[in-house]
């Protein structure tokens, strides 16, 4: 029986499910929690999905009101893991990677089932699926419909957020992540419904216009090109923030961004929001890794050319210490 299939088993045998992502939501850990709920729920089965935070407003059209959240309904969202049979952590490979649920799911006795695709997962559940290779949870979700002899049940309710979860976790099918794979199944959300032109319209036509006034102001004023290294470098303070109404998931694109200028090998963004300073790393190509600068001086990682961290230093020794290391991980030219 291969992991799909006794997946399939434990959620049949199941009776209470709980599904888990990680804090700070992202198209990928929504869309693939929403995937996995409405895929459950055409078996027959119930499930409940329990994130830490909300997801940013830009991802709010996919229809979040089944997620509980820990952050607004923490007696609901405990309730929930004491009943729970069944926890599936999707998108995370380490339980403090889900902020204040991570004692719930750590004092849980039940059966926990990880799908992920970062590096280094950890071990505490029964089941694990971690394929690091693969562009996003949500394939994985896909994969395990597929895998476990479901496909007839995809639709356009279950595919739509897995086609989200896979479209912004490879940047629009740019990132290298994406194989011949990825577009098989999203063929088959296609066939099944999704009309994926909708999708990108939902979530690249929404940007309220303080959004807008705010990458601006980042991009003509805060952009610095480390040209030496072909790095770029963005930052912004509280005050700036502040200024230009911020609101969660703003600056989500804006490393993406400035990785975009030519011939720039990565992107740093820094913004600081209560009191610490959190970092996106980007970058292109297995000779530009950035998980381990993230890892090794900044509390973070994640994958090879997509990684997050935090500095405790106020932003000006955020943005020298950044600069020093930077002749350490990135050749000159």
């Amino acid at each position: 029986m291969n992991s799909y299939k006794q997946i399939e088993s434990a959620i049949l045998a199941a009776s209470h499910i709980v599904i888990t992502s990680h804090k700070s939501p992202d198209g990928d850990s929504v869309g693939s929690s929403l995937g996995l709920l409405y895929f459950i729920e055409k078996l027959g089965k119930k499930a409940v999905v329990c994130h830490p935070d909300g997801a940013p407003d830009f991802l709010q059209w996919i229809n979040t009101s089944p997620i509980l959240l820990m952050s607004t309904q923490p007696d609901a969202v405990k309730e929930q893991f004491a009943k729970a049979d069944l926890i599936f952590s999707l998108d995370y490979n380490a339980t403090d990677r889900i902020g204040d649920m991570q004692a719930l799911l750590e004092d849980a006795t039940c059966k926990k089932i990880m799908i992920d695709h970062h590096l280094n997962p950890q071990d505490y559940a029964a089941i694990t699926v971690s394929e690091t290779e693969v562009s996003s949870t949500a394939q994985l979700i896909v994969e395990l419909i597929e895998q476990s002899g479901n496909g007839n049940l995809l639709d356009e309710k279950i595919g739509t957020p897995l086609y989200l979860g896979i479209l912004t976790d490879t940047g629009s099918f740019r990132f290298s992540s994406v194989q011949p794979r990825t577009h098989e199944l999203l063929a088959k959300l296609l066939a099944a419904g999704v009309k994926h032109h909708l999708v990108h319209e939902n979530l690249n036509d929404n940007n309220t216009a303080s959004r807008l006034r705010l990458q601006g102001f980042a991009m003509s004023e805060k952009l610095e090109v480390l040209e030496d290294y072909q790095v770029a470098v963005i930052s912004l303070t509280q005050e700036e923030l502040n200024k230009y109404h911020y609101e969660k998931g703003d600056t989500d694109s804006l490393a993406n961004l400035a990785l975009s200028i030519k011939g720039m090998k990565a992107a740093i963004m820094f913004s600081e929001r209560d009191g610490i300073i959190k970092i996106s790393f980007r970058s292109k190509g297995k000779e530009n890794p950035v998980n381990v600068l993230a890892a090794e001086h900044f509390n973070g990682g994640g994958h090879a050319n997509a990684s997050g961290g935090m500095s405790e230093l106020s932003m000006p020794e955020t943005l020298d210490k950044i600069k020093s290391l930077i002749p350490h991980y990135f050749s000159k030219g």
